[in-house]
């Protein structure tokens, strides 16, 4: 339901008492409570701004929106960054939820603006009111405009822009990218410096301490910035805080079974016949854990198969899971190593269709590895697959 209230510029929304009930119980998942109210506020805004894209007035101008990085991996970012990004006609919006009714300036911050893989097209002020069961899109900018006239925060790493400099109807937004798909909204920022596995996994024990209030805020921004833009460290992070192991690996996963936080990702366990490790007992080579994928709208599976457990080797698979599917010719499987460097044999590359693509590698204890595949899949964020 779309709502007029006060000012007609603006994007008024209904919250109904069910959105409000499942964002709540959402974030009631966080074991951090002191995140839980951002997670709620986040989670909220996208249930309601997402439904409001689906009616006939909004859909006309967008495509099905995708959030990013994923669904499932948003908890992560809710957790230590407010904003929610979604995807839509190969544009980027972030929502900025807050709660005041001081409505004087968006403040955004600064990892959507200055992580180069972050940065979006459109960054919109929303405010709630959780009392009252609504919310109002009240404004939005560009980050060409946060970065050239916008004032950076020091004390809270943010970017703010006066409300008198911000565009308050949304529908100039859906009207420029119908006639004027071109125009420039975003201006280059700074790469950031690599870290070395060491180094994030020093920080992640460091700012995985939930006494450590704001983790954002402890460490130089470029060094945070490269840790949260690696979907693999940021989830290490996000498990660390909300007390769980950082790094479980997929030989415990075999052992002693997949944590929650884990399935949500995807991953799940499977034997091709009865019976299972128990004990000391060797691991069954018929016991495995996979994992669906879709990339160009088709269904695949990636399997992680034990060759030899005492050696450490392991099986890569890739399988269209349509009857009679097939992997097309030119997609490629991939391994890189933690910090995302390539080594000896580390793809596959289909040079003719091909029921499946392999890797067979050999790892030391405790390391990780970075999956890709070429195109990447819908909803693709990385992660740490540690052995």
């Amino acid at each position: 339901m779309v709502m007029t209230i006060t000012n007609s510029d603006h994007l008024w929304l209904e919250i109904t008492k069910a959105q409000l009930r499942l964002s709540w119980n959402y974030a009631q998942d966080l074991t951090n409570s002191f995140n839980r109210r951002q997670v709620y506020l986040n989670h909220l805004c996208l249930t309601v701004f997402l439904l409001w894209l689906q009616t006939e007035t909004a859909s006309k101008y967008f495509n099905q929106p995708q959030v990013f990085p994923s669904t499932v991996t948003l908890p992560s970012i809710w957790s230590l960054v407010n904003g929610t990004a979604i995807e839509i006609n190969n544009k980027r919006l972030v929502l900025i939820p807050e709660e005041n009714f001081d409505i004087e300036e968006l403040k955004v911050p600064q990892e959507w603006i200055d992580i180069p893989s972050w940065v979006a097209d459109y960054y919109l002020a929303v405010q709630i009111d959780t009392e009252e069961e609504w919310l109002r899109v009240w404004g939005y900018t560009t980050h060409h405009q946060l970065k050239d006239t916008g004032t950076y925060i020091n004390r809270d790493r943010s970017y703010s822009i006066a409300a008198i400099d911000l565009q308050e109807n949304l529908n100039i937004l859906f009207l420029s990218e119908e006639f004027f798909p071109e125009t420039n909204t975003k201006t280059k920022v700074t790469p950031l410096p690599s870290l070395s596995s060491t180094q994030a996994h020093n920080l992640i024990q460091r700012l995985g301490n939930n006494n450590v209030v704001f983790p954002r805020r402890s460490v130089p921004f470029a060094t945070w910035g490269t840790l949260l833009e690696h979907g693999g460290w940021r989830q290490s992070l996000y498990r660390m805080r909300e007390g769980l192991s950082p790094s479980p690996s997929v030989k415990e996963w075999l052992e002693t079974g997949i944590d929650e936080l884990t399935k949500r990702l995807g991953w799940q366990n499977f034997q091709l016949q009865s019976g299972s490790a128990k004990n000391n007992q060797k691991l069954a080579p018929e016991t495995y854990v996979s994992r669906q994928i879709n990339i160009s709208n088709k269904v695949y599976e990636l399997k992680i198969i034990p060759e030899n457990i005492e050696a450490n080797i392991w099986r890569f698979e890739l399988q269209s899971l349509e009857i009679g599917g097939l992997i097309p010719e030119g997609f490629k499987l991939k391994l890189l190593t933690e910090e995302l460097a390539e080594f000896e044999n580390n793809e596959n590359i289909a040079t003719t269709a091909v029921e499946k693509l392999q890797l067979e590698i050999a790892l030391e204890s405790g390391e990780g590895l970075v999956w890709e595949t070429d195109p990447l899949p819908n909803n693709y964020d990385r992660e740490i697959l540690r052995f």
